[in-house]
C-alpha cells in the first residue's frame, strides 16, 4: 500500500485538511511531520466545523492512527487544549501517537518570539508569536527540549537551566524583560507527563512496521511550499521543511517509500503575513475573494491577502515536490465573476520570467503577466462530476492543469465534506 504526501502549493491555507479528510477513510495512519501550532486546518464534517492547529486532521476519522512526528515542535498546552476540545465533542483521541524525539515549545520560546518580532519593527517577518522559530533555533543549536526529556526530571532540569542561562541575559539586558525561572518552566513541562505517557513512542519504528504490514500512510504537511525554510520566499518563511523532502526527515520513513505527492492549490492565491506576493489585489476583486472565500487565518484570525491564481508558483511547487496530483480548492468562490485573470509569467524590469526568478529581489519586484478567462454565473456547489460544471469552469480547470505541471485530480466546489468533484483517484 502507498505512502502519500499532502502539501500546500502556495503560502498555506489552501485547504490541506480538506484533502486529508477526503482520503481519511482509505488510510491507516495520518502523520504530521513539520511545523507546530502556527498553521491550522479547518475541516467541516456534516454540521460540525473543526479547527485544528497542532493535531493531524486525520484524528477526525475513526480507525485512523494520527501521528505527530519528530519534525514537529509541540506546545504541550495547545496539545492538551485541542485533545480536550475534541473529546468534549465526542471525538476519540486515544489513538494519537507522539514522537519521543519531537521538540517542545516552552514559555521562553513564546516570549522570545514576541519580543524579537516587536524589536524588528518595520522589518517584521510576520510570525504568529507562538514560539515556533525559537524552538527550531534551539533544535539546530542543540539546546532544545525533547518530549523524551520530560520523563527524566533531572535531565529536564539541567537542559532548561542551560537553555535559560543565555536567554535570560538576552531578555533582561537587551529586551528589558524579566528573567524566566528555570524551576517554573520545568514544573510546567513535568505537569504534562501523565498526559503524554500513553502517546509517546518511537514513531519512526511504528511507521516502518505499518509499511511492512502493507498499511497506507498519509503525510500531512504544515504550512506550504512557498513557506518552506529552504525553498520558500526567504526570509518570509516558516522554520521547517514543508515540502516533500521534509516528510522523510520529519518522520523517519525513507524517501523511496513515498509513492504519491498531492499538492493542494486554491483556485486563486492567498497569503498571511509579510513577504512578496505578485498577484496581490488591492481593489474590489481582492475584497470579493476575501469576503466570499471567508479568508481569515484558521490559527491567527488575521485577514489573508488575496490575489489571482499564480501558475509559475504552481509549476514551482510541482517541480520541488514531485507532484503527482493537484487538488484545486475553492473553485466556487470564483462563481459570478465576469472574467478571471491568471498569472502566466512575471515581468521583472522589462524582462519576462516564465518561472520563479532565482533571485529573491527579482521576485519582490515581479509584476504579473495575466491571461484572462471567461467566468461563469452558475452555482457549482452541487456539482459532483466534471461534466456537472459549467463549460467555462471546465475550461478554467483545464487551462490551470496545462499551466501547473501536473494533473488536477479533485476540485473543491464548496466547504462541506461531500462538495468535491473527483476526476482521478488520488491513491490510484
Amino acid at each position: 500500500m502507498p505512502a502519500v504526501l499532502i502539501t500546500g502549493a502556495q503560502w498555506g491555507d489552501e485547504g490541506k485538511g480538506r484533502a486529508t479528510d477526503l482520503l481519511g477513510s482509505r488510510v491507516d495512519y495520518v502523520v504530521k511531520f513539520n511545523g507546530g501550532n502556527n498553521a491550522g486546518h479547518t475541516v467541516v464534517v456534516g454540521e460540525e466545523k473543526y479547527a485544528l492547529h497542532l493535531l493531524p486532521s486525520g484524528i477526525l476519522t475513526p480507525g485512523v492512527v494520527p501521528v505527530i512526528g519528530n519534525g514537529v515542535v509541540i506546545d504541550l498546552g495547545v496539545l492538551k487544549q485541542e485533545l480536550d476540545a475534541l473529546s468534549s465533542r465526542g471525538v476519540d483521541v486515544s489513538k494519537l501517537k507522539v514522537s519521543a524525539n519531537a521538540h517542545v515549545i516552552t514559555a521562553y520560546h513564546r516570549t522570545l518570539d514576541k519580543v524579537t518580532e516587536r524589536f524588528l519593527g518595520k522589518r517584521q517577518i510576520g510570525t504568529t508569536g507562538r514560539g515556533i522559530g525559537p524552538a527550531y533555533a534551539d533544535k539546530i543549536n542543540r539546546v532544545g527540549i525533547r518530549i523524551q526529556d520530560i520523563f527524566d526530571e533531572s535531565i529536564l532540569q539541567q537542559k532548561v537551566e542551560a537553555a535559560l542561562e543565555f536567554k535570560n541575559q538576552v531578555l533582561v539586558k537587551i529586551y528589558n524583560r524579566r528573567a524566566i525561572s528555570p524551576e517554573e518552566v520545568t514544573e510546567d513541562l513535568l505537569s504534562f507527563r501523565e498526559m503524554l505517557e500513553p502517546m509517546v513512542c518511537d514513531t519512526g519504528l511504528l511507521l516502518h512496521e505499518a509499511m511492512q504490514q502493507d498499511q497506507t500512510i498519509l503525510f500531512e504537511a504544515g504550512q506550504a511550499t512557498m513557506l518552506d525554510i529552504d525553498h520558500g520566499t526567504y526570509p518570509f518563511v516558516t522554520s521547517s521543511n514543508a515540502t516533500a523532502g521534509g516528510a522523510s526527515t520529519g518522520s523517519g520513513l525513507p524517501p523511496h517509500q513515498l509513492d504519491r505527492v498531492i499538492s493542494v492549490v486554491k483556485a486563486y492565491t492567498t497569503r498571511v503575513g509579510a513577504g512578496p506576493f505578485p498577484t496581490e489585489l488591492f481593489d474590489e476583486s481582492g475584497e470579493h475573494l476575501a469576503r466570499v472565500g471567508h479568508e481569515y487565518g484558521t490559527t491567527t484570525g488575521r485577514p489573508r491577502r488575496c490575489g489571482w491564481y499564480d501558475a509559475p508558483i504552481a509549476r514551482y511547487a510541482a517541480r520541488i515536490n514531485g507532484v503527482t496530483d493537484f487538488v484545486l480548492t475553492k473553485l466556487d468562490v470564483l462563481s459570478g465573476l465576469e472574467t478571471i485573470p491568471v498569472c502566466v509569467a512575471y515581468d521583472v524590469n522589462g524582462v519576462r520570467h516564465d518561472e520563479m526568478p532565482v533571485n529573491q529581489s527579482d521576485f519582490h519586484h515581479a509584476k504579473p503577466i495575466y491571461e484572462e478567462f471567461p467566468g461563469w454565473s452558475e452555482d457549482i456547489s452541487g456539482a459532483r462530476s466534471f461534466a456537472d460544471l459549467p463549460k467555462n469552469a471546465q475550461d478554467y480547470i483545464l487551462a490551470l492543469e496545462a499551466m501547473s505541471g501536473s494533473r488536477i485530480s479533485a476540485i473543491g466546489v464548496g466547504p462541506e465534506r461531500e462538495q468535491v468533484v473527483v476526476r482521478h483517484d488520488l491513491l490510484g
